[in-house]
């Protein structure tokens, strides 16, 4: 046998062990590579089938593979040529043994095994939530472990989700399951697993989330990581199952962290539709309920305050619109607008007038000089009285929007004090009052604002000759007025006037007009209409 063996070999290729041969290097075949696994039918016909014992090849080099080497699960030759051009020595002092046989699929199997260490995976629907062990941990070790229990989770939209568990671990953290189990133990033998089943689950991902809560130990941190919209569904199941330990965690961590504009709805509508014991979500409440705040109204009006009293400009330009998307009846932040307190909302109207009063005073120096060294730190004149007319602007905005501006028409037609002054005082600082009335009459002309005709003719009375003196300068310093507007609105509501009163106001524009030319504002197209009215038509009545 050893003699046909050998027989065989030489007819093979290869010479018989302990000749001395001489090395041919041939590239008509692609030498074997490591990656190569000689699996094909007729080696195994070829190599004997039994599996012989691991031999050591003393003679094999570090480059060289291993026999036992993973990659190819076959017995590699350790006289092969690793790579073209490249040649592996071989002793040949030492005795040549016969290459090892192939091993069979069996043999395969089981050195793949011990090979490689093995990483069984859970089933689809089926996971094992017991806290993780190092990863040294065998297969004897898993089984160690008492899962001991299934619960099935069932969703409304059809999932289905199987949980390998701790009941220990369970049963103490909830109550809920805890009579879930103990009836379950009821209905089976001890050598089987229990197996329970929560069905008509909102969301089953949510609801496992909480059930991986229970087998947490900081909670606080893996809280962190899911974050405040998934804590909150987390909380509503919690209180479902009624899990105290997630659910203290859960509302811990959403007090302490900001929310967005809609995680804060998502709360509002978990606390409306739950019972939650005050006791335990009180910080959390206190930032959704706003039962201790000041009334809107009272509030915004302090607000409004606060931006009239504001020495920085643009702060004040900055909060003047902030207030302004809080009262607007399209704002985003309430479902209603806010309400104001009319009175008190006047009472700032006559704290700026009064302060508008005194800047002219001091202008005309027709206060003592011992109390304008109280002020000599502070800003300009001409800057402080821009202020108060913007903060006068700027309310009768707000009046208008809350249709409450009928009366600033007659307050402003009665200041008898300013409009005594406005004579003079300095272009510079006169202008200003005539931004004011050029905003009421604006105001009037495009119908925003309607009040009686004796409270118009008032207020025109008073201001009209003041505008027909400051137009001048208000073209030269519009800061954002459109003349061109204020010039139609201005004829318009001299038109809502009775004749004789329109008669009036015209000839005295007329002159003014006459003597200025573009210093007035153009009203030739008002005058003419009031002219037809009051001439033409009269004769042609009389014919």
């Amino acid at each position: 046998m050893a003699e046909t063996r050998g027989v065989r070999s030489a007819s093979a290729g290869r010479r018989v062990p302990g000749l001395r041969r001489v090395w041919c290097c041939s590239f008509a075949a692609a030498p074997d590579s490591p990656d190569h696994r000689r699996s094909s039918s007729t080696h195994r016909e070829l190599r004997p089938s039994k599996t012989p014992p691991k031999l050591s090849h003393p003679g094999s080099f570090h480059s060289s593979p291993s026999p036992s080497s993973k990659l190819g699960l076959g017995i590699i030759d350790p006289r092969r040529i690793l790579s073209p051009g490249r040649v592996s020595p071989i002793d040949s002092d030492g005795p040549l043994g016969p290459l090892p046989g192939i091993l069979d699929a069996a043999s395969i199997s089981t050195t793949a095994a011990e090979s490689e260490p093995e990483c069984p995976d859970p089933a689809p629907k089926e996971r094992s939530l017991v806290p993780d062990k190092p990863k040294t941990d065998t297969r004897v070790s898993l089984r160690e472990r008492s899962l001991d229990l299934r619960l099935c989770l069932r969703g409304k939209d059809g999932r289905c989700l199987v949980l390998e568990l701790d009941s220990a671990v369970l049963c103490e953290s909830s109550a809920f399951f805890s009579a879930m189990v103990m009836d379950s133990t009821r209905k089976v033998s001890d050598a089987d697993c229990q197996k329970i089943e929560v069905a008509g689950v909102e969301d089953v991902d949510v609801f496992k989330e909480t059930i991986e809560l229970m087998y947490e130990k900081d909670a606080s941190r893996w809280l962190m990581k899911a974050g405040v919209s998934r804590a909150i569904g987390i909380l509503e199941v919690c209180l479902k199952i009624m899990f105290d330990r997630g659910m203290r965690s859960c509302l811990r961590y959403i007090e302490a962290v900001p929310w967005t504009e809609t995680e804060e709805e998502k709360l509002k509508r978990l606390f409306a539709r739950s019972t939650i014991d005050k006791a335990i979500c009180e910080d959390v409440l206190a930032r959704l309920d706003p039962q201790d705040c000041n009334h809107s109204e009272d509030l915004a009006v302090q607000l409004i305050q606060s931006v009239t009293n504001a020495t920085n400009g643009n702060a004040r330009k900055e909060m003047r619109s902030l207030v302004n998307g809080l009262l607007s009846k399209s704002s985003v932040y309430q479902k209603e607008p806010v309400g104001l307190n009319k009175g008190s909302l006047y009472n700032v109207c006559h704290s700026c007038l009064n302060s508008l009063v005194k800047l002219f005073e001091e202008a005309l120096n027709s206060i003592p000089m011992d109390q304008m060294t109280a002020g000599k730190r502070t800003k300009p004149l001409i800057e402080r009285v821009s202020k108060q007319v913007e903060n006068l602007n700027w309310l009768l905005e707000i009046l208008m929007d809350k249709e409450m501006a009928e009366d600033f028409v007659g307050l402003w037609g009665n200041q008898k004090e300013l409009i005594r002054m406005h004579e003079r005082a300095s272009p510079m600082l006169r202008y200003e009052l005539s931004r004011i009335s050029a905003n009421v009459f604006i105001a009037l002309g495009l119908r925003k604002l309607q009040c009686p005709g004796g409270m118009r003719f008032s207020i025109l009375q008073s201001w009209f000759g003041p505008m027909l003196m400051d137009f001048g300068w208000l073209q030269r310093c519009s800061k954002g007025l459109d003349m061109r507007m204020l010039e139609e609105s201005l004829g318009q509501v001299i038109l809502t006037l009775r004749l004789k009163q329109q008669q009036i106001l015209f000839e005295e524009w007329f002159r003014c007009f006459a003597g200025h030319g573009t210093e007035c504002p153009n009203l030739c197209k008002a005058f003419q209409v009031w002219w037809r009215r009051s001439f033409v038509r009269t004769c042609e009545a009389r014919r």
